[in-house]
């Protein structure tokens, strides 16, 4: 049985995750890499910052404190996830609680799922029980994750669906 678990960031991270990265470029589908740098030095400021984010420190108009968590499996980095732990009205039409990514050279081996499962496990530890999940509506791969983790969609607007796991206590 495959087993992928999930880890908070570090202000410093080994050269295998900033490869990782690299690999997964700029994002798609509605998922932006913030972490895409040109050197390890950026990669480091930029890890600092996203800590800082985690705790609500100096948030920008319009942010929300949000925790980054990479997927492993078998020790491996095979991608990452955002955790908003709140929300805002942008954030309602656009990004919700949750955004992942799996690196290209990791896809189509499940991996979408097992970590889908792991970020709504901690949006309940954080009191989190209504989840709202956006994805690009022609993204068919993704939605199927989604809608095969309990998402119920809610509504498809300007080609971004919102789907809803609601996790009963």
């Amino acid at each position: 049985m495959m087993t992928l678990t999930l880890r908070a960031i570090n202000r410093v991270e080994n050269e295998d995750i900033f490869l990782m990265i690299q690999e997964m470029g700029e994002g798609e589908n509605g998922f932006v890499n913030s972490l895409l740098s040109d050197d390890l030095e950026m990669f480091y400021q930029k890890l600092h910052r996203n800590i800082e984010i985690s705790q609500g420190i100096n948030l920008g108009e319009g942010f929300v404190p949000q925790t980054l968590y990479w997927f492993f499996v078998d020790e491996q980095p095979v991608g990452y996830g955002k955790l908003r732990h709140h929300l805002n009205e942008r954030l309602l039409e656009h990004g919700g609680h949750i955004g992942y990514a799996i690196r290209p050279s990791e896809r189509k081996k499940g991996y979408g799922k097992l970590a889908l499962k792991e970020l709504v496990a901690k949006a309940v530890e954080k009191d989190i029980n209504k989840i709202l999940l956006t994805v690009n509506e022609e993204n068919t791969p993704s939605r199927k994750v989604i809608e095969a983790s309990n998402g119920e969609l809610a509504r498809i607007k300007d080609g971004v669906c919102n789907y809803w796991i609601t996790i009963n206590m």
